[in-house]
């Protein structure tokens, strides 16, 4: 009867701490869910996301302006030079200013891209120090996750559509919701060590602004500092297989006291060891 009654006790006990954890991430708001209709990129939550979204605009006004000037230019041509208006054909073999004017004004746009798209490039490959470590492992068909600060992992799987209500999710995240989310500290440093298990993956975050192969055998590295709480949601963008379109990522964006919460929780059930946990001396 004693020996029942702890082992209630201890079953209590891990229920509370995983209610706990959960409760600390209800409430979030979802962050860049795609809605019917909708145009454009997914708000940035990133620095890096702003960078290469302002890129994405920049480059769209430069291809814009070079686009209607070879349409004006071959209108003209078209009304200027043809048979009608133009019955005499010229003879002509070469013209200098031209030939130096089309070589070197397509040199001076690429040098303006490149000085404006190299440094968000560096900007995204320049892995700074890490607040978060996460080691990220893509398997045909979901996410293995190790927090390798702390020494415990966990594998992430799409929920199926029944189960979504009793995660807090809703039925338009389907294939968007996995069962167990990647929990970060807003405002902080994540950076994650990406692999493939089998074949190539590729994790990604769009509002993060984010995107790294997952290549079996090599070991890659992407970074991410979130502003804002929130729950974002990926998908594996390297097609793998059959079932590649159902290999969701979701990551969740908390406070501090929220993630120091979870870490707790997290750490006791997927590593069996509680931090608080320690080893007495003789």
């Amino acid at each position: 009867m004693r020996i029942s009654s702890i082992f209630t006790g201890l079953m209590g006990l891990v229920a509370a701490t995983s209610v706990s954890a959960q409760e600390a991430l209800e409430g979030l708001e979802t962050v860049g869910k795609p809605v019917p209709g909708g145009l454009g990129f997914q708000p940035a939550a990133t620095e890096i996301a702003r960078n290469v979204f302002w890129l994405d605009g920049f480059l769209l006004v430069i291809i814009t302006a070079i686009s209607l000037f070879v349409t004006a230019l071959l209108a003209y041509v078209v009304v200027r030079f043809n048979r009608k208006s133009n019955p005499e054909a010229a003879t002509f073999t070469h013209n200098s200013p031209l030939e130096v004017a089309w070589t070197v004004i397509p040199i001076f746009i690429l040098v303006v891209i490149g000085s404006f798209s190299l440094p968000v490039l560096f900007h995204q490959q320049e892995i700074p120090e890490a607040d978060v470590n996460i080691k990220v492992t893509g398997y045909q068909w979901f996410w293995g996750y190790e927090y390798t600060d702390h020494e415990f992992a966990f594998d992430s799987y799409l929920l199926p559509r029944e189960e979504l209500a009793d995660y807090g999710y809703s039925d338009d995240e389907y294939l968007l919701a996995t069962d167990t989310a990647v929990v970060v500290p807003v405002g902080k440093t994540v950076v994650m060590t990406v692999t493939g298990g089998d074949v190539i993956h590729s994790w990604t975050i769009p509002a993060f602004g984010v995107k790294q192969d997952a290549v079996p055998g090599r070991l890659a590295q992407l970074w991410f500092n979130a502003e804002k709480e929130g729950v974002y949601f990926g998908q594996c963008s390297e097609l793998c297989g059959k079932d590649h379109a159902y290999m969701p990522i979701t990551v969740k964006v908390v406070s501090e006291e929220a993630y120091q919460q979870w870490l707790d929780g997290a750490i006791e059930e997927f590593a069996g060891t509680p931090r608080s946990y320690t080893v007495a001396s003789n």
